[in-house]
């Protein structure tokens, strides 16, 4: 299990008060997804892709005819992001990510079913916003299709569905854009050279700390990946709540807690963590990963059409009706 809480907070007793600009969040997180679709891109270009083998692993088929080096150049998306990443890269400390964890445990949270969950992600986006044309439920609908479509397992169609309900974590107990969305890392060890924009953690007070700074910092080699705190956000908070409350399996969950850890499951970074379920667990992650990066440019989904077909699945694995905690 992920490293928890280790003191005590007091309740925040409501939850969604002091809404924040979803809006510009979601801009953030669209401009960090054409940063890695580039780096995508760019592999792929290189002749570095693979394939995998079968089942969750056969190679995605939805986006064979996308041609996905038909984008932004590589430095224009980046200069969009560099800022958040300077903050992200900053704030993201060991103290930091304990007080958070310690926060989700110890706070009342609210309780929705995953649709109510999806359907309240949908206010992130300003509806008259005229450059708006997706809302939050379309855009999982999209992924999980996708999956759908390639006739993955049902649990994988879910997690598509729900992979960034995560993101619900902005309208409560998050300080910023920065601990929502952005590439994830371990803390308590040195900052890898293959995180994006490296040079930008020299402003976080754990980058030269006498044990925090080196190499291996808190952890051993082999430790495993459930023994290590990954940087806070919305594959962190929504993996502690469905490893909780639902029957995804374990290749499912690592998908949703790995889906923005490109340094570990596209750069190859962090491999001396690693244990032998890590092993496994990573080629789950890059299944899934183009599912996550290439199914926005798909057709538009009608929800209504498929609610009941989804309602099924979500009944399945973690209960229609059921009020989770999130």
């Amino acid at each position: 299990m992920a490293p928890g809480a280790l003191v005590e907070q007091p309740n925040i007793a409501e939850p969604f008060a002091n809404p924040k600009d979803g809006l510009a969040l979601e801009a953030t997180s669209d401009a960090i997804d054409d940063v890695n679709v580039l780096k995508a891109a760019l592999k792929v270009k290189n002749g570095t892709a693979t394939q995998e083998e079968k089942d969750i692993y056969e190679q995605s088929q939805f986006d064979a005819e996308k041609d996905k080096t038909q984008f932004r150049q590589y430095e224009e998306a980046c200069d969009r992001v560099k800022n958040f990443y300077r903050e992200q890269h900053e704030k993201q400390t060991v103290a930091y990510n304990l007080r958070a964890r310690n926060s989700f445990y110890a706070t009342t949270r609210a309780s929705m079913t995953v649709w109510e969950a999806m359907e309240k992600l949908n206010t992130l986006i300003d509806e008259s916003d005229p450059d708006t044309s997706l809302s939050q439920i379309e855009h999982l609908l999209q992924s999980a299709e996708a999956i759908r479509r390639d006739g993955k397992p049902r649990w994988m169609q879910l997690v598509g569905l729900i992979h960034d309900l995560g993101k619900l974590l902005f309208f409560y107990g998050a300080e910023g854009q920065w601990d929502v969305v952005g590439d994830t890392f371990p803390v308590g060890c040195a900052f890898d050279k293959r995180i994006i924009y490296p040079d930008t953690f020299k402003g976080n007070p754990d980058h030269d700390n006498y044990i925090y700074g080196t190499e291996h910092g808190i952890y051993t080699p082999g430790c495993g990946l459930d023994n290590v705190m990954l940087s806070w956000g919305h594959d962190e908070y929504l993996y502690h709540i469905m490893k909780a409350q639902s029957t995804i399996p374990d290749e499912g969950l690592a998908m949703i807690r790995y889906h923005s850890f490109y340094p570990w499951h596209s750069q190859g970074a962090y491999r001396w963590m690693m244990n032998e379920k890590d092993e496994r667990m990573l080629e789950a992650v890059k299944a899934f990963n183009p599912y996550d990066l290439y199914s926005k440019s798909d057709d538009v989904p009608k929800v209504e059409d498929l609610k009941e077909y989804y309602k099924d699945i979500i009944d399945e694995f973690i209960g229609w009706d059921k009020k989770v905690q999130w």
